[in-house]
């Protein structure tokens, strides 16, 4: 404490301001770094609410007491806490992301309820409903269903109902199998819809449509799985690349034709008439004496019979007509490419070095079989194969060793950053405290000053008589003139007098001149 005060009488004003702002500084910053150590860790609650769902969310949050933290769309609560509290506003409803379903009917009455409202509510309500049930997609976010249903009172012609349904995923895409799905939904939700009436819209990538026509990258993704798949089996994961380019027909065509074929004919009717004649003629002769006879005795004339038969047949034929109609719908295959590049296979020189050799030719053979099999290759339509066997490119073993965790990879970022800020301020500290105790002269003896105390001290003996301290001091041992260490610029003194330079000097320094005559004192009565 002794060295601390002289040092602090021994600075002039200045310094003693610098020496004053630099340990307000320093507790300031300890204080700031104590106040952000004891800091809660911050957990992210809700992100990408809308206005109305993050002032429900903020109001619950402020009920609880929960401290949080604000930071553009995102809600930041206390990182200890953050379970409980979702599962508290789960069960409040919050945040409410679906709309308002079938409880909107509930408060509704009969007494002063038109008919034009009660529908409107009930549309409301099934729209959603439809919400909720789409919002158990996992990659669905927020959903909005809209449904145009035409009225059919009155005279009024029946209109076929629409809907659109508009979803925000949290980054995955949606992709057609679901949008086909969300479309059987909704138009089954609606009486009289039609799947092909429902558009299902993505706020990232706009119109997703679940048609053939558009679903030649799904089916790319598809045939490129199942060919990897193939020769991972064979080749091993990751020694196989495969790129497929699918040509598909996206133009719907229809068309109509009608043949008629005379040499084939259909019996479509037949008639078959009959008729039959029969007439006879007889002559009279001369009446003479015998036609007074009996009958058949003296007849004289003669008589003329005929009888004709004729047979008629009628056949009515078609002629073969065949009518067909091909309607060709978007999807159909036009031309597909595929190209697949295998790495080599590891081969042991003379000098005992692995290289990558490509693979033979046989190989790439049974490999280019299985490819086409699998992709359904038709030479006719123009596809192409290509399969080549290249060595791949060998990464460095730098590059390819995965870094073994240790402690820093088990803390995380805000663990990582308050231990450097700790670091940095224990440094600065120490450098503040110890730079004027480094910049201090050393000192010998333990004293401000020296004296040389190798000089024989003569004996000292009671005074018989008294003698001016002049005599006095004349017996004390004569101060060493080669310590630079004395931090002492005495007044300039006219006189040259040795002595007249120990009284200064021993004014100027009470304290440390009694310890040293103590000190002297001392020694001598231990020596007698």
């Amino acid at each position: 404490m002794l060295k601390l005060q002289d040092y602090w009488r021994e600075r002039s004003a200045k310094q003693k301001g610098i020496l004053a702002a630099a340990f307000l500084l320093t507790f300031a910053a300890i204080a700031g770094l104590s106040w952000f150590a004891s800091r809660p860790g911050m957990a992210l609650l809700y992100s990408g609410l809308n206005s109305q769902q993050s002032g429900a969310i903020l109001a619950a949050v402020e009920k609880s007491g929960i401290a949080y933290r604000i930071e553009g769309d995102s809600i930041w609560v206390d990182e200890s806490r953050r379970d409980a509290l979702r599962m508290s506003l789960a069960g409040e409803g919050l945040p409410d992301a679906g709309g308002a379903g079938y409880e909107i009917l509930d408060g509704m009455s009969g007494f002063g309820t038109t008919s034009q409202m009660f529908d409107a509510a009930y549309w409301r309500a099934k729209e959603g409903e439809l919400a909720r049930t789409i919002l158990a997609l996992p990659n669905v976010r927020t959903a909005r269903v809209h449904l145009a249903v035409p009225s059919g009172r009155g005279y009024r012609r029946e209109a076929q109902a629409t809907a659109s349904v508009t979803v925000t995923t949290n980054g995955t895409a949606l992709d057609r199998s679901q949008a086909k799905a969300l479309k059987f939904l909704v138009s089954s939700g609606v009486p009289g819809m039609d799947a092909d009436r429902v558009s299902v819209i993505d706020s990232e990538r706009g119109v997703v449509t679940s048609g053939e026509e558009f679903a030649s990258e799904d089916r790319e993704t598809e045939m490129k799985r199942n060919v990897e798949r193939i020769l991972e089996a064979h080749v091993g994961m990751g020694n196989a690349i495969v790129e497929l380019n699918l040509d598909v027909v996206n133009e719907t065509e229809r068309m109509t034709e009608q043949r008629f074929d005379p040499q084939q004919r259909a019996l479509i009717a037949q008639e078959n008439e009959e008729s039959t004649d029969q007439s006879s003629n007889a002559q009279e002769g001369a009446v003479t004496a015998a036609s007074n006879l009996p009958e058949g005795q003296g007849q004289g004339g003669g008589e003329n019979k005929s009888s004709r038969s004729e047979t008629r047949q009628r056949s009515n034929f078609e002629v073969s007509n065949v009518t067909r109609e091909v309607s060709r719908r978007p999807g159909a295959t036009r031309r597909l490419t595929v190209a697949v590049l295998v790495n080599g296979v590891a081969q042991t020189g003379a000098d005992n070095q692995t290289t990558l050799v490509p693979r033979e030719e046989s190989e790439l053979q049974a490999i280019r079989e299985l490819v086409a099999s699998a992709v359904g290759f038709d030479e006719t339509r123009g596809d192409a194969i290509t399969i080549k066997s290249l060595p791949f490119a060998s990464l460095s073993e730098a590059g390819t060793a995965a870094s073994e965790g240790g402690l820093l990879s088990r803390l995380d970022l805000n663990g990582m950053i308050r231990i450097i800020l700790v670091g940095l301020f224990a440094l600065a500290l120490a450098m503040f405290l110890l730079r004027p105790i480094l910049k201090a002269k050393p000192v010998q003896g333990g004293q401000a000053f020296a004296l040389d105390t190798s000089a024989p001290v003569p004996a000292i003996r009671a005074p018989e008589t008294p003698r001016t301290a002049a005599e006095a001091l004349s017996g004390l041992p004569a101060v060493s003139a080669a310590v630079p260490e004395i931090d002492f610029t005495p007044a300039t003194i006219a006189s040259a007098d040795p002595v007249d330079r120990l009284k200064e000097l021993m004014k100027a320094r009470k304290e440390e001149s009694l310890k040293v005559l103590s000190g002297w004192i001392e020694k001598r009565e231990d020596a007698v």
